[in-house]
């Protein structure tokens, strides 16, 4: 994720448990039905299609991940049903999330194993803001299923020393810190991805002056930033990779969650994760909140297509 996140105060209250209704497309929260509105586009036939329909295409794919809009109600509520869907055709998965880092995987599964509490888990974990109702949900469902979640992350403060120094600052990095990010680590800058990633910054570190120095600090601070955000996708993938590798004799299927500019166009997360699965079926998934009055005419446009297998629309 590029935009910076404050930290989370700890909020050791849970919200109550959400059901989805795969009928009718509704969740059941507190007692009240809620009507998840979307629209599904399958870029690779160029037509909408039913939800059921591409939970059926997934669940034969090897990794799928789920880009989204942080912080859209309805795209966390369809992320759940989209896992939800997964359970009911029986495919075991292994849930991988970017909203927790690889030093708190530790906390994540004595949670998931019934043996911390809410609160401990919430102190230990550094949740991001609206993890109680953005994410939670899904965690829950993947222990009631008993699955495993990956907490696939770089520790922010990492990600924070390369964008201010750079990678180079990992070498000093004791053996127990290099476990937490990834050890094969390519960030080119002459690719499509640098490309977009300048294009996201808006401009960020470009003055327009034609002063040679001033050019080339400004060009090594946006390097410099581009390396922090490969070093989350690189450590992402190898954890995707490494959790696709099941060991307890399961046909797993990884589902991973991450705001979409790290698996859009299939470059970011997926490109790396691509280089490390090879021969793997990898499909995107990325979720798009439209307005109401736009949900019923949204139809993407040919660059749009590129972002993923399916486009999920929903109203935001």
């Amino acid at each position: 994720m590029i935009m910076k996140r404050a930290v989370l105060t700890v909020v050791a209250v849970f919200a109550a448990a959400v059901v989805v209704r795969s009928a009718d497309r509704t969740v059941v929260r507190d007692g009240q039905t809620i009507y998840v509105p979307h629209r599904v586009f399958d870029t690779a036939r160029g037509t909408f299609a039913d939800f059921e329909v591409m939970l059926a295409d997934l669940a034969r794919a090897d990794v799928v991940f789920v880009g989204e809009q942080h912080d859209d109600p309805n795209t966390h509520r369809l992320e759940l049903m989209l896992v939800q869907g997964l359970a009911r055709r029986n495919r075991p998965v292994t849930v991988s999330l970017e909203m927790f880092e690889r030093d708190v995987q530790a906390s994540l599964t004595e949670w998931l194993g019934g043996r911390m509490t809410d609160e401990a888990f919430l102190g230990a974990s550094r949740p991001w803001p609206r993890y109680d109702t953005d994410y939670r949900p899904i965690v829950a469902f993947a222990r009631e299923q008993s699955w495993p979640v990956i907490a696939a992350n770089v520790p922010r403060a990492l990600a924070t020393e390369v964008s201010k120094s750079g990678l180079d600052v990992l070498r000093s990095k004791s053996d127990a810190e290099k476990a937490w990010f990834a050890a094969d680590l390519k960030c080119p800058t002459d690719d499509e991805y640098f490309r977009r990633f300048g294009e996201a910054m808006g401009g960020h570190g470009v003055s327009g002056s034609t002063d040679a120095r001033t050019v080339a600090a400004e060009r090594q601070t946006l390097e410099r930033f581009y390396q922090a955000q490969c070093l989350k996708d690189e450590t992402m993938a190898e954890s995707i990779a490494k959790a696709s590798q099941s060991t307890d004799g399961a046909s797993r299927m990884v589902v991973h969650y991450n705001g979409a500019f790290h698996s859009d166009f299939s470059l970011g997360t997926v490109e790396r994760t691509i280089r490390r699965l090879p021969g793997k079926r990898i499909v995107v998934v990325t979720m798009l909140p439209v307005t109401s009055d736009a949900l019923d005419s949204a139809t993407p446009t040919v660059d749009e297509r590129k972002r993923a297998g399916y486009l999920v629309y929903t109203v935001k």
